[in-house]
């Protein structure tokens, strides 16, 4: 089941631990997969340089003026990095999904990845949408749909959580934004 558009109603910075321990699932033609949230950063739309809509709304971040639970993909050094809208529209802040734990459709993944270390699928934003076949064409697809070809499902509650700095940015750095999953060996950097 699809967590609901309520859940990402509140701030990123409370959505973003939230987030942990719930399944990121993909489907595609070639067949399902995904993993569960291990690591997330927030990023706030009021004092937080680092999020792409601080100065506004531009065509690559319209996305997250969206509705709370839409996508908002973006592409950055060749990549792709997922992250979940959070608030009312119109407010832009969203949650980086950052690390996976690789549960479901693992063999699609290495293929995808071209790696077999389990470990090395999801263990950071770019990794975690190259396993899962996230690209631009699913920016402001609906996680709250259960027809959708990308959403986010109930899962545990996670209570023993790490929170620190944010990686790689350099505006805000040190706000404390970045919550994982204490202890999981998929989390990007400890």
């Amino acid at each position: 089941m699809t967590l609901p558009r309520a859940f990402y109603l509140p701030s990123a910075r409370e959505v973003a631990p939230r987030l942990l321990g719930k399944l990121l699932l993909r489907r595609t033609p070639a067949g399902d997969a995904g993993g569960v949230i291990v690591e997330t950063e927030a990023y706030l739309r009021e004092g937080d340089p680092s999020n792409h809509a601080a100065r506004g709304m531009t065509p690559r971040n319209r996305a997250m003026f969206g509705a709370p639970g839409i996508a908002y993909v973006y592409a950055i050094h060749q990549q792709h990095c997922l992250n979940a809208v959070t608030c009312e529209e119109g407010v832009a802040e969203a949650v980086l999904i950052r690390a996976l734990q690789p549960a479901l459709g693992i063999d699609l993944m290495r293929q995808r990845r071209q790696r077999n270390d389990l470990r090395d699928l999801c263990s950071g934003p770019g990794k975690l949408c190259q396993a899962l076949a996230i690209d631009l064409s699913l920016n402001f697809t609906d996680l709250t749909d259960e027809n959708s070809p990308l959403m986010i499902c109930a899962g545990e509650d996670i209570t023993d959580i790490v929170t620190t700095t944010r990686i790689g940015i350099r505006a805000a750095a040190d706000l404390p934004l970045r919550f994982y999953v204490r202890g999981n060996e998929f989390v990007s950097k400890r």
